[in-house]
């Protein structure tokens, strides 16, 4: 081999290297968090109180480096609290930190600081921060059904972008199965700061986060030409490779022959591994 050859090997490799990076290795933006009393009635426990539950809710999201304080911060909540007719105010604006832009503002309140909800003023806080999003690559999911598997490969782009290298469609009606392999495209919204508690099968789940699809599809069965599902609420694995919906499906077929085929009577994708 030559050098030219060796050259442009090692160029692919690296452009290769580049785009896996951006894939797998998101960086975590880091937050601070800072708040001051306004007007009379607040005391230092309260300013302590809410900037501990601010702090401890945002890293929860394993998607942000939260503290208080400014020091080292890329963007910083600067807040306020205050009573007014008896009820605490939580107010405060999201600041970029080299540039001193001011990305939004926004408020909660509550009879007690307790009544305050820290997730809405956590979600309020981050939206035009560029948070990870772990959904980014191509999952597979497979579903065996008793005459071979159905098979949904889909990439999660950036832009919100999704492109469906397959995915299977499946019917059994009087004993004949009918298969179909779609593909297709469409758009997706995640929302990685959704980790919280859900109840699943009466169980309470923590999640990591939520996402929406909307796909159209060729060569699959009629029902499955859209589809449009939203609130899907999901746990990745430790590594970000692997994960699984909680309280739906993407809807994938239909047994209308009873649990000697298949246990239910709805087929959907639930289980995905990263494959790129």
């Amino acid at each position: 081999m030559n050098h030219l050859c060796i050259k442009s090997v090692l160029l692919a490799l690296f452009l290769i290297l580049i785009s896996l990076n951006a894939v797998y290795a998101q960086r975590v933006p880091s937050i601070g968090v800072v708040f001051e009393a306004s007007g009379t009635g607040v005391t230092a426990a309260d300013i302590n109180n809410i900037t501990n539950k601010i702090v401890t809710e945002l890293k929860s999201w394993g998607t942000l480096n939260a503290a208080q304080g400014e020091t080292g911060a890329e963007y910083i909540i600067q807040g306020n609290l205050s009573i007014q007719n008896g009820n605490f105010i939580a107010s405060a604006v999201t600041v970029n930190a080299s540039s001193k832009q001011q990305l939004n503002e926004y408020q909660e309140r509550g009879r007690t600081l307790n009544d305050i909800s820290i997730t809405g003023f956590c979600s309020s806080a981050v939206d035009r921060i560029p948070l990870p999003n772990y959904l980014l690559g191509t999952w597979r999911s497979t579903v065996n059904m008793p005459d071979g598997p159905v098979v949904c490969i889909i990439e999660f782009g950036t832009g919100r972008k999704a492109a469906v290298e397959r995915y299977d469609t499946w019917e059994h009606k009087r004993n004949n199965a009918l298969r179909y392999e779609g593909y297709g495209a469409g758009s997706y919204t995640y929302i990685g700061y959704a980790n919280r508690q859900i109840t699943v099968n009466a169980k309470q789940v923590r999640i990591d986060a939520v996402f929406s699809v909307n796909l159209d599809l060729e060569e699959t069965l009629p029902e499955q030409t859209n589809v449009n599902t939203g609130g899907l609420a999901i746990i990745f694995n430790g590594d970000k490779t692997s994960f699984e919906i909680q309280n739906g499906s993407l809807l994938c077929g239909r047994n209308h022959d009873g649990p000697s085929v298949y246990p239910s009577a709805v087929i959907g994708f639930t289980q995905f591994v990263k494959i790129r």
